[in-house]
């Protein structure tokens, strides 16, 4: 663990440093607050300050109250304020500052190391607790199977882009994936080669879209993909890449290559409409529907009636044109 010594006496230094290097600790020095700040404003900084409270800047106060007014989320810095000052009104100063031990000047090496050590474990159990709300946080909104959001989740991002795709006029896909014969597939190989399959099939579509997609395990076998600026076509030509990326390669079940596809439902945002999520939903699984119906693996499209008004009327001026 690397230490910062701010510190602008130079035999205290020398002193600091030789005895943390002694004890294994890496070492980064400041002569000053200003330099500190920099150190500090780093993106890996150190964890533990040895700071003493005079500098020919910023004083070791002010230092510590800056540190203490980082964003929650940024990495706890372990502060030691190492002074000559020794009044109990300076140490209770020094603690409302943000400080969290205090040594005076002169002071046993030993005492300090022995600081140093509480001070990392601190640091560590700070590091567990933070790593401990990620894999929370993780769980709250993933799919543990295929790592891909969960249902809740996904949904969540559509109805967002739902309301900025009405704010905004952009266009918005939306698109239902199933897998093809999944009951037999798990009834054939085994529901652990079914679960194999779904993490694979995950990692190829997943692959085929861009990274401010949305996608996410809708059910037990569906997809659910957000394609935020997608309009009718391009969400169209998107899910046959993906429909095609599942079907071209065989997947492993139960030690055995099998080919598997995927039918999918397309629809797209309406446009000039008060943004409707149920509805939107409702559209791609009756499109998703409609390509079971007609033979599986094939993408089907249902529109908002307000698009499939406008492209009726687009293709009869087209024909029109033709004509004349």
């Amino acid at each position: 663990m690397k230490v910062l010594v701010v510190e602008d006496s130079v035999i205290d230094r020398h002193i600091l440093t030789k005895d943390l290097k002694e004890w294994g600790f890496k070492v980064a020095v400041a002569t000053n607050g200003a330099r500190a700040r920099k150190i500090l404003e780093q993106k890996d900084p150190p964890r533990l300050v040895l700071l003493d409270w005079m500098l020919p800047d910023v004083d070791g106060i002010h230092l510590c109250r800056d540190l203490r007014n980082r964003a929650p989320n940024e990495p706890y810095i372990y502060v030691v304020m190492v002074t000559a000052k020794e009044k109990k009104a300076d140490l209770v100063k020094a603690m409302e500052a943000g400080a969290d031990d205090y040594l005076v000047k002169p002071f046993d090496s030993v005492e300090l190391k022995a600081r140093l050590l509480a001070g990392k474990r601190i640091v560590d159990l700070h590091e567990q607790l933070l790593l401990a709300g990620e894999f929370l946080r993780f769980a709250a909104t993933h799919d543990p199977l295929t790592g891909l959001w969960n249902r809740a989740e996904v949904i969540s991002f559509l109805r967002r882009e739902l309301v900025r795709s009405d704010r905004e006029q952009r266009p918005l896909g939306v698109v239902i994936a199933d897998v093809d014969h999944f009951k037999n597939l798990n009834d054939t190989f085994g529901h652990l080669a079914g679960d194999s399959v779904l993490k694979e099939i995950a990692k190829r579509l997943q692959s085929g879209v861009r990274v401010y997609d949305g996608i996410g395990r809708y059910g037990g076998e569906e997809f659910l993909l957000v394609l935020p600026g997608c309009d009718l076509k391009p969400a169209v030509d998107r899910a046959n890449a993906l429909r095609s990326a599942v079907s071209s390669r065989p997947l492993m079940a139960a030690a055995k290559e099998v080919t598997v596809t995927i039918s999918l439902g397309v629809t797209v945002a309406a446009p000039e409409a008060e943004p409707a999520l149920e509805e939107t939903l409702q559209r791609a699984d009756r499109a998703l529907y409609q390509a079971k119906e007609k033979g599986r693996n094939r993408v089907e499209i249902v529109l908002p009636p307000a698009v499939a008004s406008g492209a009726e009327l687009g293709a009869r001026g087209a024909a029109k044109r033709r004509k004349g």
